[in-house]
């Protein structure tokens, strides 16, 4: 295992290198010049001459490229052009945000997901099966930033009894330790913004989380069905197992191996893929704000965000590999299977 995780870890290399080139070249071939967009329209052409070479615009593509390859490897991924604040600090500035609410998302995906599609599996061609089914096909169809405006029309314009914006009352905002709101509040003994930043949390979760929640279950009914028809089920059944337990211990658990790829994948989505929801609900992540540095050609941020965002993919991968070991102690990765 170990082995293993070290040469997945050394892939992470070309991987890096791969989607360096790929961001490098779409900033620079697809957006505009940066340069009359910081600067300004009446900005004169020594004006922006001077912008360029300041900024290291003014260098060959290639060289450009090495400059910002040795960034990622060491840390610098330089400044932004607008606010001067290394781009590092910036990321970090929005990204707990955005990790705690597709962490939440999964959660909330994962637990109703699989609860669906197991018990649509048990009840196969009921009533029972068909409602969650059609809930799948409604959670797959809905778009985001649809479903976040009826969220928040109904529990917080109708009910008033979830807030609809932000992640904490402002009053109740606690004091940055590790970004994460839930883990602060807690740090700081502060548990009314605790709760407060759960109710925050709850909508822009529920919304983000509902299409991947629906992909979960559909693939959990699926592997379910697929498990419940084997051999080794009918032999615990013939035993005189329990029904309960067979579908505990014997069915769920080996049909979860597929649907933790899913889930490990939905994650990893989530993750790049937040924006609607970031900005329906006026979440303070890092969606929102690479959308904004992109339309003003914030080159140094938008491929800090970018390679972040894929070093964070790819460690999720292994993470779910590694959870399939203990889920199927079949699997094992040896030097041949690796």
């Amino acid at each position: 295992m170990l082995k293993y995780i070290i040469k997945r870890l050394l892939l992470l290399i070309p991987v890096v290198i791969g989607v360096s080139i790929i961001v490098f070249v779409i900033m620079r071939v697809f957006s505009p010049d940066p340069a009359p967009v910081v600067l300004g329209e009446h900005a004169t052409q020594d004006m922006v001459d001077a912008w360029r070479q300041a900024n290291g615009l003014s260098d060959p593509l290639y060289l450009q490229y090495f400059h910002f390859l040795i960034g990622i490897f060491t840390g610098d991924l330089g400044k932004s052009y607008y606010t001067k604040t290394p781009v590092i600090a910036e990321i970090m500035a929005r990204f707990p945000a955005t990790i705690e609410l597709a962490i939440s998302a999964i959660i909330f995906a994962s637990i109703f997901g699989i609860l669906i599609g197991a018990i649509s599996a048990v009840k196969k061609n009921t009533l029972v099966d068909s409602a969650g089914m059609v809930t799948a096909l409604i959670g797959v169809s809905m778009p985001i930033f649809w479903l976040g405006i009826l969220l928040i029309i109904l529990f917080s314009g109708i009910l008033h009894i979830l807030p609809s914006t932000g992640r904490i009352d402002i009053l109740l905002q606690p004091k940055t330790v590790t970004g994460f709101y839930l883990i602060d509040t807690l740090i700081a003994g502060n548990f009314a913004g605790f709760w407060s930043a759960i109710r925050h949390l709850i909508l822009p979760a529920v919304a983000l989380g509902l299409y991947s929640m629906a992909i979960i279950a559909r693939m959990t009914r699926s592997s379910m069905l697929e498990t419940l028809g084997q051999d080794y089920i009918r032999t615990a059944r013939a035993k005189g197992v329990t029904e309960g337990r067979v579908i505990r211990k014997h069915a769920l658990r080996n049909a979860l191996i597929p649907v933790v790829t899913v889930i490990g994948l939905q994650l990893g989505s989530l993750l790049g893929g937040a924006v609607l929801t970031e900005t329906v609900f006026s979440w303070p992540g890092i969606g929102a704000y690479t959308v904004q540095c992109i339309l003003k050609s914030d080159f140094p941020v938008v491929q800090g965000v970018v390679m972040l965002v894929a070093v964070t993919f790819v460690i999720i991968n292994l993470i779910v590999d590694i959870v399939y070991a203990f889920l199927d102690p079949r699997i094992k990765y040896n030097k041949k299977e690796a």
